[in-house]
């Protein structure tokens, strides 16, 4: 698969200066990663009633038997806030903050499967002097543990969870805080991700967009938001070259 430019922006919005990614679905492959502790964390949280892991299941949008995600489940795109509020009625007992802060220690264990391998592709991209950040609705300490497990976090200008005190995507805070760190304008800023959620973000701050598909949105649901749409990650440092810039 190619990729796909949009000529008016690349003329109008100036050279980009940074790049801001999602972590699930683009520096990690979703399903690889996700599918699997799923179905471990719902089994758990079930307690071994198999009709409950199935109720579960469907709540968050993830079949059981096939362990698969449908296209519009909250784990994809929404923060572990969201995915508490769809639990919390299968569990009668149990409040949503603890559901939350549950979720964020067992989803800090859950081993990561790298869409490409992270510590060469950051490295070019560092060398092209463009400065780095991660934005992802995950919270904030289960991001930074899988980032330090790839060897990668301190690759990067900026961590940030849903739960850092910007908000969560579509909103544009998490894409604002990072220009403001970095001391780079929205307009120099690449937001790459695999779900409308990060492509609407960037959108919504002024930043370009480019859209992987390691997640679960396939192009048809993605091209109309981004500049870009990508295999995964690891075409970045080309496509950034033939835009001209750094």
């Amino acid at each position: 698969m190619g990729d796909t430019v949009n000529l008016r922006d690349r003329s109008v919005k100036g050279p980009v200066r940074a790049v801001l990614f999602d972590k699930d679905g683009t520096l990690f492959d979703f399903a690889a990663t996700w599918s699997v502790w799923a179905g471990r964390f719902l089994t758990a949280l079930a307690g071994g009633d198999s009709a409950l892991r199935a109720r579960l299941g469907q709540a968050i949008g993830f079949d059981v038997a096939t362990a698969r995600f449908a296209p519009d489940s909250p784990v994809i795109a929404g923060t572990p806030d969201d995915i508490a509020a769809v639990l919390a009625p299968e569990l009668p007992g149990v409040s949503r903050a603890w559901l939350t802060g549950h979720m964020n220690r067992e989803a800090a264990r859950a081993p990561q499967v790298e869409a490409v391998p992270l510590v060469p592709l950051l490295a070019e991209l560092a060398a092209m002097d463009l400065r780095l950040g991660v934005a992802t609705n995950d919270g904030e300490t289960p991001a930074r543990a899988h980032l330090a497990a790839a060897g990668v976090s301190g690759m990067f200008d900026l961590i940030l969870g849903s739960d850092s005190g910007h908000g969560g995507k579509p909103g544009p805070g998490q894409v604002l805080a990072f220009a403001a760190h970095v001391g780079v304008a929205p307009s120099g800023i690449v937001m790459v991700g695999d779900s409308r959620h990060d492509l609407s973000a960037g959108r919504a701050a002024g930043a370009r967009t480019v859209a992987v598909l390691t997640g679960m949105a396939g192009r048809d649901s993605l091209a109309p938001l981004a500049d870009a749409v990508l295999p995964d990650v690891g075409h970045l440092p080309g496509w950034l070259r033939r835009l001209g810039t750094p």
